[in-house]
């Protein structure tokens, strides 16, 4: 299916692993531009050539985005090479663990900074690029704002800030015809819950399994190309009166009964 993503310029924080690369490489595949922001260059410039070799159009911003003089340098940047930008997908941040019991607060603010304050800086400095175009804005978001995890407090309350952003943007930019969609994960793999999975397992395989087993849809992860494709989905005008809505891409795991168990075998293969 066409989306009409052709030649859209859209900003992806983010950009270099996980769910941000495979939103990058699905938007490529589309014919969109996207622009991969990132702290690391290596990293960056990995998807750039893995786009760039498969024929598409990508462009690289390094930039730290709990500085926020980089996200406004992100911003023009990427209008100085684009000359416009029509959407943008707020992806970057990290599960920190800072928690109430055993967290400060120098520690909290850093958390909100890595996880929710530049999500609103991004969509500021882009603001008047994307009302020229009636652009897109999707916030990617997790399911900590809804059950809770233990432990994390700055990254649930960012996802709950993520949340109520997002509908209230929808509602603040409607009158311009920008629309702005949230997408949930819930249980994801990707390089970083890799790395979470080690951390606090001893056997990485009965970990996943226990995990798993409470996915109703399947019994297994969400993968990452299908978060990307959700998210292309919401960036096209194929979902063109879809605005202020959280969508749970998420095998079932915030709102069926996680005890359910799965009939027949026609699960995804990845």
């Amino acid at each position: 299916m066409d989306l009409g993503l052709k030649n859209k310029v859209i900003i992806v924080t983010g950009g270099a692993k996980g769910i941000g690369r495979s939103i990058c490489l699905t938007l490529a595949q589309e014919g969109a531009v996207p622009v991969i922001v990132g702290r690391n260059r290596a990293d960056n410039e990995k998807v750039l050539d893995e786009i760039v070799g498969g024929g598409g159009q990508a462009f690289i911003v390094n930039a730290e985005l709990t500085n926020p003089e980089d996200c406004q340098r992100a911003v023009q940047e990427t209008l100085s090479k684009w000359g416009k930008i029509d959407g943008l997908v707020n992806n970057a941040g990290l599960n920190d663990g800072v928690s109430l019991e055993n967290g400060n607060y120098d520690d909290f603010v850093e958390s909100l900074h890595r996880n929710v304050i530049h999500y609103f800086l991004m969509a500021h400095h882009a603001l008047a690029e994307l009302k020229k175009n009636q652009g897109v804005i999707v916030n990617i978001s997790s399911k900590t704002a809804d059950v809770g995890q233990g432990g994390t407090s700055g990254y649930a309350a960012s996802n709950g800030g993520r949340n109520a952003l997002t509908r209230e943007w929808a509602v603040e930019l409607s009158k311009y015809g920008i629309r702005v969609n949230a997408v949930v994960v819930s249980e994801c793999w990707t390089p970083q819950y890799e790395k979470w999975i080690k951390k606090v397992s001893e056997t990485e395989a009965q970990a996943m399994q226990e995990i798993t087993e409470k996915i109703p849809l399947g019994n297994r992860m969400t993968t990452s190309e299908e978060i990307a494709d959700t998210v292309t989905f919401l960036l096209s005008d194929r979902s063109s009166h879809t605005t202020g809505q959280l969508l749970y891409v998420d095998g079932g795991y915030v709102h069926l009964d996680r005890a359910i168990k799965p009939m027949g075998t026609g699960g995804h293969k990845s």
